[in-house]
């Protein structure tokens, strides 16, 4: 089960990346996981499935309903 701990290292993880920290080392399931700029997406993808077990972060924004003429 995740936890709020493992959330935030991933972010912080997220953030180094994007800001010009060249590798990043999480720790994943027990392991250590090292992401660079090319898997970025992974690392992304990894905080979305903490923030689903845990029921916490960015939910999908819904546009504005129109009305159909």
């Amino acid at each position: 089960m995740a936890t709020l701990q493992q959330l935030n290292e991933a972010r912080e993880a997220l953030h180094l990346l994007i800001t010009g920290q060249s590798t990043v080392r999480v720790q994943r399931d027990g392991k250590m996981v090292e992401f660079t700029p090319a898997n970025r997406r992974d690392l992304e993808n990894y905080i979305t499935q903490l923030e689903g077990q845990l029921g916490v972060g960015a939910q999908a924004r819904r546009r504005p309903a129109r009305v159909i003429a």
